[in-house]
């Protein structure tokens, strides 16, 4: 478990990784690492090429569920499984910042 900031991994789309079963058992080392599980990722890639940290820097969407990138069927499915909401942890990096996030992730 994470035990100050920067241990805190957390993913383009608002997964915080390094509380992921997959991380945690060094399956995945997150959407940032060598070899994300999921390369092909749409979210990954929208971030990448625009250089956000995260969804929460994106100004094309006041409101995050209205991306069809993040928030889709396999999203759902996904968010189901891994019990996180990410847009809400997204929200929340909106309004505290991520570093803040951060913290309240430790």
């Amino acid at each position: 478990m994470p035990e100050n900031n920067q241990d805190v991994i957390v993913a383009c789309c608002g997964l915080v990784c390094s509380k992921c079963g997959s991380y945690i058992n060094n399956k995945c080392r997150g959407c940032r690492g060598e070899r994300p599980v999921f390369r092909n990722c749409k979210i990954r890639k929208c971030n990448m090429d625009n250089k956000y940290d995260t969804c929460a820097d994106c100004k094309d969407f006041q409101e995050l569920r209205k991306c069809k990138k993040l928030n889709n069927i396999i999203s759902k499915i996904f968010g189901f499984f891994s019990e996180t909401d990410r847009i809400e942890s997204l929200n929340r990096i909106r309004e505290i910042g991520l570093e803040k996030f951060k913290s309240e992730n430790i």
